[in-house]
């Protein structure tokens, strides 16, 4: 292999015990003989489920400092200390990943590995993300099964060589970076709908599916697939990520519509996690375990999905509001009279402005505090629930109610929504990035967290907008600035550490990347679950469980 390709210096090539250690971003899912008649029971997918995790948490803590807490007995007394975890886990040598990748093309052949710099560049940056690192993949691989999956997984954990499954990678925070190298397992050929169950209402699918594409594909049949994250997202990698969407205040995030997933473990076993009845009770929860893991627990290559039927009526509604208070205020008093909308969005003035700028939706727009409503339903249950929903907004200082008469009309207002992040994008210039936020808040706090975060963004003097999923008590920031001035990156960090702590210290969450200082904050979350999973884990292993 080139020496150039080798992206990676040995020092940085940290080991671990079990490769696959990085948050990706696509999930993947198929469904072979070898998963079907598998004897993996639940514990023992369990356990090796538990020793991945306990390579993350010994990666967060390296990486982190992140402190873990331990009872020590000194002198007799116990001693609550801070241990920071110095011992770095080693990844594969640049021989061990040459040998791999030797291997590998013996399953694959040459036409299923690639070691392209453009292509490594495409499957290791991204110029939409927040964080990117400087290190690429050193090598792409192409499956087209399950098994070839497993026996790509089996050479990695041979060599102790980093996985990154790859699918859309439409990901706004990094999910598929390779912070050490490895290889990028990218799901293109494994984009075939497996099998459509009309009846049943649910459909099994491989993770290079797009959602929208799925849609298109099963519309006259009267269903649909309702999670809808960005137009790019494919199946694998929104299991991967839990991902939400503009439906999730209506329908829920993914992990509510995924039945059963094949996974293909660290060293290459294939399992499933339950079968296609809807509701069981046997066993443990093992969907809830890998949807939202990031390919840190295992590689999904097949889902199985429940379907909707498609509501007899949608329409969209657009209302603007003077402040951005007013707006929030109104969207939380909806959600608080039970009003069932199907999606319920928030745009600033600015964020309107940007829109208005980037001319992708052929309209002009009122650059003011904007509400985005979409009702679904029967005929009389759409009429009702704009009605009430006119009335709420009155009385929160609406300005102007504007309800598509048609389904074109429907799609063009809410346009504006959809094209919200290409818009910013389509506005850089220079050395200009868009920096991304995340956060979420108990309703009855959202009105006063956007205030305050957008007084705070308007101090950056940069070009900085506020939108969201309001419905959810979640909202973005998104922050146009140079990259290469230190002061504006500081200042941009400064002030969304601030907005993520308010979130925090109202009962909120976050899901940023650690270079929007965020990290601190999820890496303690996501270490002290893996605590509590490995020390229930461990106790069951104690007691012959």
């Amino acid at each position: 292999m080139p020496p150039q390709l080798l992206r990676l210096p040995t020092r940085r090539l940290l080991q671990t015990p079990l490769p696959l250690l990085r948050r990706p971003v696509r999930r993947y899912y198929s469904t072979p003989p070898a998963a079907r008649n598998s004897s993996w029971t639940t514990t023992r997918a369990l356990s090796l489920a538990a020793a991945t995790g306990g390579a993350v948490y010994a990666f967060l803590s390296w990486r982190d400092g992140a402190g873990i807490k331990r009872e020590k007995d000194v002198g007799g007394e116990e001693e609550g200390v801070t241990a920071r975890t110095r011992e770095k886990p080693v990844y594969g040598s640049l021989v061990d990943m040459k040998n791999a990748l030797g291997e590998i093309r013996t399953v694959l052949g040459e036409d299923g590995v690639t070691t392209d710099d453009e292509v490594l560049r495409q499957h290791g940056y991204s110029e939409w993300s927040t964080t990117n690192v400087d290190v690429l993949p050193i090598a792409v691989v192409f499956p087209r099964s399950t098994e070839e999956v497993a026996a790509v997984a089996k050479v990695c954990w041979k060599y102790r060589v980093p996985m990154i499954p790859y699918s859309g990678g439409s990901s706004l925070e990094g999910h598929f970076s390779a912070p050490f190298g490895g290889i990028s397992i990218d799901f293109t050929h494994m984009d075939k709908i497996v099998k459509f169950n009309e009846d049943d209402m649910d459909v099994v699918v491989q993770p290079a599916v797009s959602w929208m594409q799925l849609n298109e594909d099963i519309k006259d049949s009267g269903l649909f697939f309702p999670v809808d994250p960005g137009p790019t997202a494919k199946i694998g990698g929104m299991v991967g990520t839990n991902c939400s969407g503009t439906n999730a205040v209506r329908y829920g995030t993914m992990k509510d519509w995924v039945v059963n997933l094949t996974v293909v473990l660290a060293d290459g076993t294939i399992m499933k996690t339950k079968r296609r009845p809807r509701k069981s009770s046997a066993g443990y929860n093992l969907n809830g375990l890998f949807v939202g893991s990031e390919g840190t627990l295992g590689i999904i290559t097949e889902i199985t999905l429940k379907l909707a039927v498609i509501p007899q009526q949608t329409t969209v509604a657009v209302v603007t509001f003077p402040t951005i208070r007013d707006a929030a205020a109104a969207a939380s008093r909806v959600m608080r009279a039970g009003v069932p909308v199907a999606a319920m969005e928030i745009m600033d003035e600015v964020q309107m402005e940007v829109v208005n700028r980037s001319g992708f939706t052929g309209r002009k727009w009122k650059e003011v505090p904007t509400l985005f409503f979409k009702f679904s339903g029967t005929k009389a249950g759409v009429l009702d629930n704009i009605s009430v929903v006119k009335k709420i907004t009155k009385r929160h200082e609406a300005q102007d109610f504007e309800l598509a008469r048609n389904e074109e009309e429907g799609k063009m207002l809410w346009s504006a929504r959809k094209e919200s992040l290409w818009s910013m994008l389509a506005m850089r210039k220079g050395n200009e990035e868009v920096w991304s936020t995340d956060v979420a808040v108990p309703l009855s706090r959202m009105a006063d967290l956007i205030e305050i975060s957008k007084s705070d963004l308007t101090s950056l003097a940069m070009f900085a907008s506020v939108l969201g999923h309001i419905g959810d008590g979640n909202f973005h920031a998104s922050i146009l600035y140079d990259k290469h001035r230190p002061e504006d990156v500081e200042k941009v960090k400064r002030v969304v550490k601030k907005m993520v702590e308010r979130a925090l210290e109202m009962e909120g969450t976050c899901t940023g990347s650690e270079e929007s200082g965020i990290g601190d904050h999820n890496s303690d979350l996501v270490v002290m679950m893996l605590i509590v999973y490995l020390k229930v884990r461990t106790e069951l292993a104690s007691s012959g469980l």
